[in-house]
């Protein structure tokens, strides 16, 4: 779902993952038809990035507890 809105609404998905300035940012980068492309891409790999990292912190944690 994240990854939908992340495609249609690059601005959208940074503001609802908690990143303001990074929103604004990206709402004045797609206010150019042009510049809707970059923006959903770059949203899409922020996106991707974010769930990597917590995923990345979930086997930090277990690989600690396990010991």
């Amino acid at each position: 779902m994240m990854t939908l809105i992340a495609i249609f609404f690059p601005c959208i998905s940074f503001l609802l993952r908690g990143k303001i300035l990074t929103s604004l940012l990206c709402l004045i980068l797609q206010l150019t038809l042009i510049g809707w492309l970059p923006a959903a891409i770059w949203a899409v790999i922020s996106l991707q990035n974010s769930r990597a990292d917590r995923r990345n912190e979930k086997l930090i944690r277990a690989m600690r507890n396990g010991r």
